[in-house]
């Protein structure tokens, strides 16, 4: 909410009987204290701007963009930086921002498929996944930000 972003849960461990996103939602907001105890998660979900999807064997869906892996250790052949990725949305393109969750990330074979990589410290520094989104999405807003002044 705070940087007008969508969000998708891919391969996370929700309950098998909660279906909806707002359920969904209802189901995170109960176990974090993040956004008002998960306000903020409930409104996009209200507003049809999260999802889930099922955890990829061979690929992201297409249709949530082009993924580009948050890592402290980014392939430096595929690296990008976040002037990078707003210029790829300035121009009109859909992306997708992939983070890992827990002290191991994202997983090697899933890490794999984004043809880009980027950190967002610039020095390999490795963030807490919630320190990670808020940086990532903020230093992607504010460059966005730029290019409407």
């Amino acid at each position: 909410m705070a940087f007008d972003m969508n969000l998708a849960l891919i391969g996370f461990p929700i309950p098998e009987d909660v279906k909806t996103p707002v359920e969904m939602a209802e189901w995170v907001a109960g176990t974090t204290s993040i956004g008002g105890h998960g306000e903020y998660f409930m409104e996009l979900a209200e507003k049809g701007r999260f999802s889930r999807f099922h955890y990829p064997s061979k690929g992201f869906p297409p249709q949530l963009g082009e993924p580009i892996l948050t890592t402290s250790k980014p392939d430096e052949k595929k690296k990008v930086g976040p002037g990078e990725v707003a210029d790829m949305v300035k121009s009109g393109k859909s992306i997708m921002l992939v983070f890992g969750i827990g002290p191991h990330g994202v997983p090697k074979d899933i890490a794999a498929i984004p043809k880009y990589h980027m950190d967002i410290t610039g020095g390999g520094f490795s963030l807490e996944t919630c320190t990670a989104l808020g940086a990532v999405c903020g230093a992607i807003s504010a460059r966005l930000d730029q290019y409407l002044s």
